[in-house]
């Protein structure tokens, strides 16, 4: 797991810019602790800032191979599960290796197969190629995107990075944010290659983007796609459990320290539990850790989205898998710091948060660090086996928007709500935009002709979560663990089970009529029964009224300066009545609009955007 970052410019000898490449390359030490190196010949300079997981000693980059016809060069970031099996092949091939890394396989795959290298790779990647013998950069990126990639186009070529700090570190990158930037950060739709930056883009997952002197290039390698699914209940089942078994000891591997993510839920505990029997035989025990809040198992109060606390369950998993555990605890104080805050930013490179939920899990993922370099974690199981209550809310499944739109509105606030500006909100025109936004991600999605009404309302909304719902939550995990320098792994984003998975009618996915019942049943013999009888809840957020007074004083800091930029977005009069708000008055919506203006404000002190908000 690292950062890389490159530039190409035709026009140019980069070798007499080495600063500026260096400047790219370590906005994303964070990312790289470990190393850092950089490599520059005419036309191309690639940088990478490294996380050591796979042979410390030989997996050094940038990584090039020189061949009669010029050298090829890697940079890349991630992890490929499958890397040991097509080594074997390249090797049969003909190819020699020098080191036991991940990434030389992945660069004589390229040697060998060309771009055709992608649809062959396990993993979770972004990685980039400067092939000297036909002047070209080839980027490609992971199906699901679990792995962040950036570039920006230049009169002469383009610049790339695992975070638009990177990008941005160059001059050449305009500092610039629009209407349609802000709409892309407000609406919570996630479209494909959106980067909201002006002139910036995402490698969208699944995809090889090609530059070289005549232009750039896009092809698809792969994409969610809908076939028939003929195996009985039982087979689904058992499959289901036989590829999670394959999965998790792919990403057991490491030369590292190891951990997992455990909240108590269905998919974390089904995750440990397996690692910890795989793990059992060779005398391993597996570390696991949780985040809870001073007094909240104790003075939880339940809600529509949260039943009950989390921490009796991971406790009961602990103790069943025989994990060595420990808890991480967080205080209100420490959740509501401004410096945190400014960390998080930092590694969003954007104010687009969940707030407390972003904090804390930046402060689980340092606490986290100081005791193992990788984690597994359970994210993507409720979009891959439905397990979100607008599964099973009848107007979601008949809606003719986002699914998930409708439970953040009720539960995080409306544009009623907003402490935006009255005309920046109408500029927005945010309704439009998610309109235009749904129709586009739902023109693609294949009808089987078996498909139901029903079966294809349900198989849309799988879609839809799983091509972009998903990637918010898998770029924020990813940017929060990786400013700790912890590499963070998603079993369940494995393209086959995400393929089998989506594909299996809604009859088998919930055949009890509960939410990822394919999951709870592949898994059973593993689970405490408190858990496997447990109702979904979500990522935990604090209770603790002291986190929403810590916010309204920092918000009454703000208004303190009535110049700031922030006011040229967030109207005064409305932050001020929610800095001032009483309980019960004082909502979550309120307190989401707090914690909007204080991101905001931060991302303007930080990057000093040019706003175009007309």
């Amino acid at each position: 797991m690292c950062g890389i970052s490159g530039w190409i410019s035709y026009d140019r000898d980069l070798r007499a810019h080495q600063q500026t490449v260096d400047a790219m390359t370590e906005t994303m030490d964070c990312r790289g602790p470990d190393d850092r190196g950089t490599w520059t010949s005419g036309p191309a300079a690639l940088g990478h800032r490294r996380l050591a997981i796979i042979d410390l000693p030989g997996g050094r980059q940038p990584m090039t191979v020189d061949t009669p016809r010029g050298t090829v060069a890697i940079v890349y970031s991630g992890e490929t599960y499958n890397f040991t099996e097509l080594r074997a092949e390249l090797t049969a091939r003909g190819h020699r290796f020098t080191t036991h890394s991940d990434t030389e396989v992945v660069l004589h795959g390229y040697l060998e197969w060309g771009e055709d290298v992608a649809p062959r790779l396990n993993g979770m990647y972004a990685f980039a190629i400067w092939d000297e013998r036909e002047q070209k950069l080839v980027m490609i990126r992971d199906r699901m995107g679990i792995k962040p990639f950036y570039y920006y186009e230049t009169p002469d070529g383009v610049l790339f990075g695992s975070e638009p700090k990177a990008i941005l570190a160059n001059p050449l990158a305009r500092r610039e944010v629009g209407l349609d930037g802000f709409r892309e950060v407000l609406a919570f739709v996630k479209t494909p290659g959106h980067a909201v930056w002006e002139g910036m883009h995402e490698v969208e997952p699944g995809t090889v983007v090609t530059v070289s002197r005549t232009g750039l290039r896009r092809q698809v390698y792969w994409e969610l796609t809908s076939t028939e699914h003929t195996d009985d209940r039982d087979t689904t089942v058992a499959h289901v459990r036989t590829l999670m078994d394959d999965i998790v000891r792919r990403q057991l591997v490491a030369d590292v320290p190891l951990c997992t993510l455990l909240s108590g839920g269905l998919d974390s505990s089904a995750m440990t539990a397996l690692a910890a029997r795989q793990l059992a035989p060779s005398g391993e025990r597996v570390r696991s850790f949780a985040v809870d809040f001073v007094g909240q198992t104790e003075n939880f109060v339940a809600d529509e989205l949260r039943g009950t606390p989390d921490t009796p369950f991971v406790h009961d998993v602990a103790r069943a898998s025989g994990t060595d555990h420990q808890d991480i605890v967080l205080d209100s104080h420490a959740l509501a710091d401004p410096e945190v805050r400014a960390k998080v930013i930092r590694a969003r490179d954007l104010p687009m948060g969940f707030g407390d939920m972003d904090a804390s899990l930046y402060l689980l993922f340092k606490a986290i660090r100081e005791h193992s370099t990788v984690a597994l974690s359970g994210e993507s199981a409720d979009e891959v086996f439905g397990g979100y209550l607008q599964f099973f809310d009848e107007d979601a499944r008949k809606g003719t928007t986002f699914p998930w739109l409708g439970q953040t509105g009720r539960h995080f606030g409306t544009d009623d709500d907003s402490v935006l500006r009255p005309a920046f909100v109408d500029s927005l025109d945010l309704g439009a935009y998610v309109q235009d936004s749904y129709t586009t991600a739902v023109s693609g999605i294949q009808r089987l002709d078996s498909d139901s009404d029903f079966e294809f309302r349900m198989r849309r909304m799988s879609h839809l979560h799983l091509t972009r719902f998903v990637r918010v939550l898998l770029d924020r995990k990813d940017r929060a663990s990786m400013a700790t320098g912890l590499e963070v792994r998603v079993p369940f984003c494995d393209h086959r089970l995400v393929e089998y998975v989506y594909n299996a009618p809604w009859a088998l996915k919930s055949y009890d009529g509960r939410e990822k019942t394919l999951l709870r049943e592949a898994t059973a013999d593993v689970l405490p029964k408190s858990v496997y009888d447990r109702v979904k809840s979500p990522y935990p957020s604090t209770q603790d009224p002291k986190y929403a007074l810590a916010l309204q004083d920092h918000a009454k800091e703000l208004l303190a300066d009535p110049g700031h930029r922030v006011f040229d977005i967030v109207d005064r009069d409305r932050l001020r009545r929610a800095a001032e708000a009483q309980a019960p008055q004082s909502t979550m919506a309120a307190r989401r609009g707090l914690e909007l203006t204080l991101d905001l404000a931060l991302w303007l002190d930080m990057y000093n955007p040019t706003l175009t908000l007309s």
